[in-house]
């Protein structure tokens, strides 16, 4: 019975959240360190007996809201129970699979900031309303654009592993999303749907508000140098990178300015023709 049973675990992921919980007398761990221990041998003894554990990321700034709204007591264990399983339904969470915790930690945060960047670009998508010209929806219509785009670029990509960046300039900053697609013997993409609905969803914004922007794609392909190129996103259309801006691009540092010695057994190239759905332009607000 108990590893059929499935438990959920808040995770406090640096020190001022853990500082920001140390205000409650019944949260009792004297230092960020012991509590990442205690947090970690709880996992590993529900993993021995079998038990599926996910963990999600605990918000000391959410509880607080939580408590408020639910009327309860925010300096009680109980509550922070309740409050993780509102989490386990809600919030950015992954599986337990024995992996330590500085590596689960980076990724369960990796996880909030996606999950946190395709809540904000769909909530942007869906304010834009209907087009004045037509009266189709504006995000509806750069979403079905964008899907077909990521569609063409996978399909005219050399099999292997695909590295896909899009970034978008969307204020109050700019929002960076990424893809990894691979191919499998049949030639097929797999995708993790998480990630392609929010890259989707990203690019769907660019298209739609005419932000400026642009993507680059990486291939890897066994016994092969890896091909590097991409396109702009300009006024809601795409124009591909020549080899050079791809090459200035990644071989220029983004802090200092300066040059960085290329790599070797890459090469910096012009993007494959994705034909007339990168130049159909989303409609105009």
């Amino acid at each position: 019975m108990r590893r059929e049973v499935a438990g959920t675990v808040g995770l406090l992921t640096d020190e001022r959240d853990f500082r920001a919980m140390r205000r409650y007398r019944t949260f009792t761990f004297p230092d960020f360190a012991t509590y990442l221990v205690a947090v970690e041998d709880l996992l590993r003894s529900r993993a021995s007996q079998g038990a599926h554990t996910t963990v999600t990321l605990f918000d000391p700034e959410e509880y607080a809201d939580f408590c408020a709204d639910a009327g309860l007591d925010p300096d009680s264990p109980t509550s922070r129970a309740r409050f993780t399983v509102e989490l386990a339904t809600m919030g950015p969470a992954l599986p337990y699979d024995g992996q330590p915790l500085a590596d689960l930690i980076p990724a369960l945060v990796d996880e909030a900031v996606r999950q946190a960047t395709w809540e904000y670009a769909s909530a942007l998508l869906a304010r834009l309303g209907a087009c004045t010209c037509c009266g189709e929806d504006i995000g509806r219509t750069a979403f079905a654009r964008s899907s077909g785009l990521l569609a063409r670029i996978l399909d005219t990509a050399r099999p292997g592993h695909r590295h896909l960046v899009c970034s978008v300039s969307a204020a109050p900053e700019t929002l960076v999303t990424v893809l990894h697609a691979d191919t499998d013997p049949g030639g097929t993409s797999q995708l993790d749907e998480a990630e392609a609905l929010e890259f989707t969803t990203v690019l769907a914004l660019g298209l739609a508000t005419r932000s400026p922007g642009g993507l680059v794609m990486r291939t890897t392909t066994p016994g092969a140098p890896d091909q590097v190129y991409g396109w702009r996103l300009r006024k809601g259309d795409f124009e591909p990178l020549t080899a050079g801006e791809i090459f200035d691009a990644y071989c220029t540092d983004a802090d200092s300015g300066g040059l960085v010695s290329p790599e070797s057994d890459v090469d910096y190239c012009v993007p494959p023709d994705l034909g007339h759905e990168a130049t159909s332009s989303t409609h105009r607000q």
